[in-house]
């Protein structure tokens, strides 16, 4: 779960993290109103959970407290990211001198919970790890340890040459750590972490991602903003239904997550495009099938559908079922390709048999003809 920058903020200040003071508002003269307190130039951001603001020109500096409420106005009428701006932050604005990273996230390929600095802050990290990864830092953490002072030494050693601030950095580190721990977080960020031209450090921009599985906590569940979620991912979720919009042509409708991830790798290897990920879970009714399929359809690239069921404690014949209705309610402009196979996956293929779906013998077949379908 993504939260909105303000709110990461209002954590990382609990935590004693240092930050720009400012507040979040809804309307230019709220803006203006809190600029006026501020008494000083202000940085006015987008509350939006995706990226690219600044360039999609969703922050904006304002120097007076009638410049704020201007760019406040043009700044609530954007839309970035077909996501419609609803609340922005006004901040204080500070003059900066550096810019560093210091993120901490779970990584996969590690098994290990890693944190990670850099130089080049205020950009994306992505472009530093494929542009010049040399300037990337990082160090995988003991979780039975936990983060250790000397990682912390080397990792801040290329960006700070001054002791002073370099004391001050490692407590940043370590408040961020127990935020990332205490928060059941699966990211942890300050893009940019900045030296003022007073030499003072502030998270200019703060990022919290949380693990879904702790949502079981109210005081976490509490930061979600519906509004700001992907609504196909939230309808998804709201159906018991696993979704994620990728970019290919391909649909994907698996029971499981492990095989709903191996249908899209085998996709990706014989040439194909995944244009999502979405699994129906491990017991599957036909009304999951039928919202499945109402999903994917409201994706415009989508070029053909794949069914791949592996049938377990998901029956086939349920599935089977679903197809149908979904058939009978809705028009479905793409060819549809069905594997079925395990519990009564022959009555499953009775029921489906005049209709005109291709049908394939192993998930390899189903791939192949899925993607020269999209094609």
């Amino acid at each position: 779960m993504k939260i909105h920058e303000y709110q990461a903020r209002e954590i990382f200040t609990q935590y004693g993290i240092p930050a720009p003071g400012g507040a979040v508002c809804n309307t230019p003269l709220e803006a203006k109103e809190i600029a006026d307190k501020i008494g000083k130039p202000v940085v006015i951001k987008a509350q939006v959970q995706v990226g690219g603001r600044g360039k999609a020109g969703g922050i904006k500096i304002a120097r007076t407290p009638d410049e704020a409420e201007k760019l406040s106005k043009e700044i609530l009428s954007m839309e970035i990211k077909g996501i419609p701006v609803e609340k922005i932050m006004v901040a204080e604005y500070f003059d900066i001198k550096e810019e560093h990273y210091v993120g901490i996230v779970v990584d996969r390929a590690s098994k290990r919970i890693v944190i990670m600095t850099s130089p080049v802050g205020g950009i994306d990290i992505e472009q530093v790890v494929k542009q010049t990864p040399e300037k990337i830092h990082k160090a995988n953490i003991d979780p039975l340890i936990g983060l250790e002072n000397y990682q912390i030494q080397r990792l801040i050693a290329p960006l700070f040459t001054d002791p002073e601030l370099r004391k001050e950095v490692i407590l940043i580190i370590k408040k961020l750590y127990q935020v990332f721990i205490e928060m059941n977080c699966s990211l942890a960020e300050i893009n940019p972490l900045v030296v003022t031209s007073k030499g003072e450090l502030l998270a200019c921009d703060a990022k919290i991602n949380i693990d879904d599985n702790s949502l079981f906590r109210e005081e976490l569940a509490k930061l979600r903003d519906p509004k700001a979620e992907d609504p196909l991912e939230l309808a998804a979720r709201e159906a018991g239904l696993s979704y994620v919009g990728l970019d290919g042509n391909v649909a994907c409708i698996v029971n499981g997550a492990g095989l709903a991830m191996t249908t899209m790798d085998m996709i990706k290897l014989y040439g194909g495009e995944p244009a999502n990920f979405l699994d129906v879970g491990g017991s599957s009714s036909p009304e999951k099938v039928i919202t499945a399929m109402k999903i994917i359809l409201t994706n415009k690239r989508v070029k053909s559908i794949l069914f791949n069921i592996f049938g377990g404690i998901t029956r086939c014949d349920d599935i089977a079922s679903g197809i149908i209705s979904a058939l009978n309610s809705m028009e479905v402009p793409h060819p549809i390709v069905v594997r079925l196979t395990g519990t009564n996956q022959e009555k499953a293929q009775e029921m489906l048999k005049d209709t005109n779906l291709n049908f394939a013998a192993s998930m390899t077949q189903g791939v192949k003809k899925a993607i020269e379908l999209a094609r």
